[in-house]
């Protein structure tokens, strides 16, 4: 199994295979709305701004599994971060990102192995537990785990490991 046999649900439940971004440079992220991380989303908006037109894209999953941060709906949650944020890129259904529920994507991105591109920012090892909202994980154009940051890693630091990945042929 790889990256793009995977599928999602956007937030009316609609079925999206991951296959829909080959080619694209990815930033997955865990999120929740009422989290001290929630501001990361200007950070994230700013990147997408700077970098869709190069093939990049940004995936939004809301989580709710650390203390109830994503509380409500899979619309309301991606209302809040369009009104609050002005975000931009595409929120997805809500998903477990540990436990017996976990979802297959983070199954998948917990347990890849990471290509031969290292960044000085990695800041936990690719696999294991997802230890809080707004861990990060950096896919390339072919679908390999390039990076994982932890919630303190903000995306404004992300941006030149960003680009660099982005004009990795």
């Amino acid at each position: 199994m790889n990256l793009y046999d995977i599928s999602v649900e956007d937030t009316n439940n609609k079925e999206i295979k991951l296959d829909k971004y080959q080619g694209k440079v990815l930033l997955i992220v865990n999120t929740a709305t009422k989290c001290g991380f929630t501001k990361q989303y200007d950070g994230l908006q700013k990147l997408y701004e700077k970098y869709r037109d190069q093939g990049f894209e940004i995936l939004d999953f809301p989580c709710n599994q650390f203390l109830m941060q994503a509380p409500g709906s899979n619309q309301k949650l991606a209302e809040f971060c369009s009104i609050n944020f002005g975000t931009t890129f595409q929120t997805f259904a809500k998903i477990n990102v540990n436990g017996k529920n976990e979802h297959p994507l983070y199954h998948y991105l917990k347990n890849s192995n990471p290509s031969n591109i290292k960044s000085h920012l990695e800041s936990s090892p690719l696999s294991g537990k997802i230890k809080w909202n707004f861990t990060k994980f950096l896919i390339d154009r072919e679908g390999n785990t390039v990076g994982r940051y932890d919630s303190s890693v903000t995306p404004e630091s992300l941006d030149e490991t960003l680009s660099h990945v982005l004009n990795s042929k």
